[in-house]
């Protein structure tokens, strides 16, 4: 079971993801956590992934490509995974279609967690006032939400044309209980490989 999470900043795409990794024992592939433990290791990757960090530059696709390509051949996702915050740009799409294709894996279900701008905006800020996460400024909120509109955004509304049978929008207005049921709905009623 391979799942792709999509959705606004502050939709609940790592909770949810994280709660249908708990419930069916795959990994929850979030990009950040990877990047995170991607630091640790001592091999060449790690090594050009902090120079970027340490000259205050964003990861290149690239980078970001073999980051996750390597993650996801470990073991552990032999069953399945989850992948969340991955792909986000055309190029991520692009780089995940040819890698699935020379690996025979497949897109089990593609959830897509829509949200309004206004309720992205006042989870962001609780978020903030309960976890003081760095990343939930209100400047910082904007142009997340500007990047998730212009790069991401296209990707989800891509696959919800080429992958119909795979796609599914879901409320996140909800309460997250609802959340996860919904989603679990949707994968109870699916055979997968």
């Amino acid at each position: 079971m391979i799942l792709i999470f999509f959705g606004p900043p502050g939709a609940g795409k790592g909770t949810q993801a994280d709660l249908i990794s708990k419930k069916f024992g795959i990994p929850h592939l979030s990009t950040g956590e990877i990047l995170r433990k991607k630091l640790i290791d001592t091999d060449p990757l790690s090594k050009k992934l902090k120079d970027v960090i340490d000259s205050g530059n964003l990861v290149s696709n690239d980078i970001l490509n073999k980051i996750v390509a390597s993650r996801i051949a470990i073991s552990d996702c032999n069953q399945g995974f989850i992948l969340d915050g991955f792909p986000r740009t055309i190029v991520q799409k692009d780089f995940l279609a040819d890698f699935f294709i020379n690996n025979n894996l497949k897109i089990s279900k593609i959830f897509d967690l829509r949200l309004s701008q206004k309720k992205i905006n006042q989870r962001i800020k609780s978020r903030f006032n309960i976890e003081y996460r760095g990343d939930d400024k209100e400047e910082i909120i904007k142009t997340r939400i500007f990047k998730y509109l212009q790069e991401t955004k296209p990707i989800s509304d891509y696959y919800s044309l080429n992958y119909p049978q795979n796609y599914y929008l879901i409320d996140a207005d909800q309460e997250i209980q609802m959340i996860h049921s919904d989603i679990i709905k949707i994968i109870k009623n699916c055979d997968f490989q």
